[in-house]
């Protein structure tokens, strides 16, 4: 099996690397990650010309470092960086530095690059380990291979999104396969005054929603402490809603 491997915290994040070493034993390994920090990118492009190059970050891996974003990686991985010789079983992003869940799925880079390799009829998996100041990557990786083999082998342009709880409080307390909330967290800005007098804002976690609201989705039972897994579809249409709108126009 061929798994290309990208994430959207940097080449040089640990969540990567150690996602890397679990996966060695599944097949071969390709990675193609962004040069630089890219959370939040969200489904972003770039427009203008990117570099890529050859990176070798020893006793970890070699990989390409590309200065875009995750979707760009995934993009020019398969239609450009990786010949017709080499096509791809499995886009693998991840283990991103917090957790993808609720509408945050829109934001994520990490959600993202395994969209993107769904738009190409590659299955993909996005995993993410909850946030904590010093996140277990090993222990996540470990948990998120062992999913993964038991999921394996996903059907072409499958989008599984995977996230792992905090794991310096106790194990996990099993596996919830669910929707994402469709509601994020109750999110603010903090302000500050910048030198020259204009007030900079500073967008912050915030707090998570009433619990009623998540009620049996990936939000709630992520903090319950279990492993989440959701299948996300690229298909945004509601016919319902177009259903309405037709009816309005025919007035």
């Amino acid at each position: 099996m061929h798994i290309l491997l990208t994430n959207d915290d940097g080449i040089e994040a640990p969540g990567l690397a150690a996602m890397y070493s679990e996966l060695m034993d599944l097949g071969r390994v390709t990675v193609v990650a962004p040069s630089s920090a890219r959370s939040g990118a969200g489904h972003s492009i770039s427009l203008d010309p990117v570099f890529c190059r050859p990176v070798d970050l020893p006793g970890r891996f070699a990989g390409t470092s590309v200065d875009g974003t995750p979707a760009d990686c995934v993009k020019l991985a398969l239609n450009h960086l990786l010949g017709p010789d080499e096509p791809v079983d499995l886009v693998v992003a991840g283990i991103n530095h917090g957790a993808n869940v609720g509408v945050h799925v829109y934001y994520s880079g990490t959600v993202a690059a395994a969209m993107e390799a769904a738009f190409h009829g590659v299955p993909a998996i996005a995993i993410s380990a909850a946030y904590e100041d010093s996140i277990n990557v090993a222990g996540a990786a470990r948990h998120a291979r062992s999913i993964l083999r038991h999921l394996l082998p996903l059907d072409p342009g499958d989008l599984v999104n995977l996230n792992i709880p905090a794991l310096s409080q106790a194990p996990p307390k099993g596996v919830r396969i669910v929707p994402h909330a469709a509601s994020g967290f109750r999110e603010a800005y903090a302000t500050r005054r910048a030198d020259d007098g204009r007030t900079l804002f500073q967008f912050t976690a915030g707090w998570p929603p009433d619990a009623d609201e998540i009620a049996g989705t990936d939000t709630y039972y992520l903090a319950e402490g279990y492993i989440t897994l959701s299948a996300l579809r690229i298909d945004m249409n509601d016919p319902d809603r177009n259903d309405r709108l037709r009816k309005r126009l025919d007035r």
